[in-house]
């Protein structure tokens, strides 16, 4: 029961992240594009092992279901261990994987621009991991009280 719980908060954790940066990315020029990042990085990805890239609008896709469950599977792990402190560890896996968002792209031969474009960029990227793992650790706060 415990793992189910981790991975429903986690998925609610991504998808908050996911509807964030879809939502905003449209209105503001400078928010975080991770869309663009990883649809590099899983061209880059399929390249290497000499499959066919998709384009277009079947590469967003797959970026985006592809950003869903690492990220959802990422923020289940908020759900593993004690139960204290569950808004601190949902804070620090947020801060974590945002940091990574933005300092790893250029270490994998990316273009890190969609995440580091402007100093703004770059704090919304770390703040929208954040909240995410904000939104995982409230979820898995009110399914243990259920």
């Amino acid at each position: 029961m415990k793992l189910l719980k981790s991975l429903l908060a986690g998925f609610a954790g991504a998808g908050a992240l996911n509807i964030l940066h879809e939502s905003v990315r449209r209105i503001d020029p400078d928010a975080p594009r991770i869309d663009l990042l990883g649809e590099q990085a899983l061209s880059k990805s399929m390249k290497s092992l000499n499959l066919e890239t998709p384009s277009g609008n079947n590469l967003y896709l797959a970026t985006l279901a592809g950003d869903i469950v690492s990220n959802g599977l990422y923020y289940s792990a908020i759900g593993f261990g004690s139960k204290k402190n569950i808004y601190i560890k949902g804070a620090l896996a947020g801060l974590t994987a945002g940091l990574g968002a933005i300092n790893i792209p250029d270490k994998m031969d990316l273009d890190d621009t969609p995440v580091t474009h402007t100093n703004k960029t770059k704090i919304l990227t770390v703040a929208w991991y954040v909240i995410g793992g904000l939104v995982t650790a409230a979820v898995l706060s009110r399914l243990q009280r259920a």
